[in-house]
């Protein structure tokens, strides 16, 4: 008690804070970035598959809204779209397979920040591949 009563205020001890485990909480690692964008891409997917079974439905309703529909998709505007959906759609299912080793094998959550660049690599490759072919097409007509 003499130690906490020094010029006549008394102190409460200090509590240290509590120290927080390394590499458990999200700060903006690859294991954040990629369970957001793997969110992400999900929702976008669904999203289209939503809107895809609504247009598709169009043909049995009116073949004429169906056709109109259908030529609206053959901007540029939807060619980027169309890109970017791919996009998605490689990200998810690479990540996907990334998650499915981390949880069930015993490497996979050791590896998972090598994992997420060995994703991102796989990712660029198959869009390098796709977007010149793809974009020829939607800005060049063939």
């Amino acid at each position: 008690m003499s130690s906490q009563v020094q010029s006549g205020t008394v102190t409460a001890p200090r509590i240290p804070a509590p120290k927080r485990p390394a590499g458990t909480l999200y700060r903006g690692r690859e294991g954040m970035w990629s369970w957001v964008l793997h969110r992400i891409t999900g929702t976008a997917i669904y999203f289209f598959l939503l809107v895809h079974i609504l247009d598709t439905a169009l043909v049995r309703i009116s073949p004429e809204a169906y056709d109109a529909v259908i030529n609206t998709y053959k901007t540029p505007i939807m060619g980027l779209g169309e890109a970017g959906l791919v996009a998605a759609i490689v990200f998810h299912a690479f990540n996907g397979l990334r998650i499915i080793l981390i949880d069930l094998t015993a490497w996979g959550a050791r590896h998972q920040r090598l994992m997420f660049w060995i994703v991102v690599g796989l990712w660029a490759v198959t869009m390098a591949g796709f977007l010149p072919r793809h974009l020829s097409v939607v800005f060049g007509g063939h």
